[in-house]
């Protein structure tokens, strides 16, 4: 069988515009614009790229939007400085840290540091228990958008059994607490591998739907996946390519052509899961600036 290829470009652009409409209707009401700032600390080319990406959505969106590059070298506490200013600054109601962070700083110290009702990345320890309890505040951009892309392709995964491939704290763990929830999109039977899970292709050949996100190329192989599987790939990596002018190219964590041959749907890299973030993010600074108006938890 031939997959479907889930375009990831294109459903992101469908929740943008619906995030612009948003973003007008409550200018129009309230006289508030959202904003977003986003931090990026060193000179990372992958990091530097996303955040220009970012910007330029929120651009497109609406949204204010405005970049605090800082240099690799500077101390943990400069940061936290800067993150504190932010949290007090009512231009702004979302911040975003890009990750990774330079080696000296404590990913977990900048995190802690972010004023969890303008965490629109879903990343603050208070935002993942209100997650983990059912009911959160923002959900973390990637695993929305997994589970949004998996939704809008009519893959619900309502009722499936669901595989993540990696247990991280951005993806991984988040999204296995996302799909099990008893709401609507989720309701999954979800079994999470790891590199302590021996033999897991004879776990994610059970699956209806698996996702691979633990950062190595082409690691799920034809031979992990069910026929007529859902695969959705998060990774991201950069392998040699001789041919390439840049000499790399981009790959995800599925070996794409052969687990295409026996997947129903699966999404590419890029231009897949990477957008779909993107557009989540966009979801949640507009639900941050709703809250910061006074329009309650369930504004829409």
């Amino acid at each position: 069988m031939a997959a479907t290829v889930l375009d990831g470009k294109r459903m992101a652009e469908e929740i943008r515009a619906e995030v612009a409409d948003g973003v007008r209707a409550l200018r129009e009401r309230s006289g508030v614009t959202p904003g977003l700032a986003a931090v990026l600390v060193g000179d990372d080319p992958a990091s530097a790229v996303y955040v220009r990406n970012k910007r330029l959505a929120c651009d497109e969106a609406g949204i204010f939007s405005e970049t605090f590059a800082l240099p690799r070298e500077t101390p943990q506490e400069e940061l936290l400085r800067l993150l504190r200013s932010l949290n007090a600054d009512a231009r702004f109601h979302g911040i975003l840290v890009q990750l990774p962070l330079p080696p000296r700083i404590s990913e977990r110290e900048a995190i802690l540091a972010l004023d969890p009702d303008k965490d629109v990345d879903g990343m603050h320890p208070i935002n993942g228990g209100r997650l983990l309890e059912g009911s959160p505040r923002f959900l973390p951009a990637t695993p929305a958008g997994v589970q949004r892309m998996l939704v809008r392709s009519g893959n619900d995964p309502g009722g499936k059994r669901v595989v993540i491939l990696g247990r991280s704290n951005i993806v991984g763990k988040p999204l296995a607490v996302l799909l099990m929830q008893k709401a609507a999109g989720a309701n999954a039977t979800v079994t999470v591998c790891h590199t302590g899970t021996p033999d897991a292709g004879a776990i994610t050949r059970q699956a209806d739907i698996v996702v691979a996100a633990i950062g190595k190329p082409r690691a799920l192989t034809a031979d992990m996946v069910a026929d007529g599987a859902v695969v959705i790939d998060v990774g991201i990596n950069r392998v040699e390519d001789a041919s390439r002018k840049s000499g790399y190219r981009l790959v995800g964590d599925v070996d794409y052509d052969a687990v295409a041959e026996k997947a129903s749907a699966i999404s590419p890299t890029p231009g897949g899961v990477g957008p779909m973030t993107i557009a989540m993010l966009l979801t949640n600074t507009l639900r941050a600036a709703r809250l910061a108006a006074g329009e309650g938890e369930d504004a829409n």
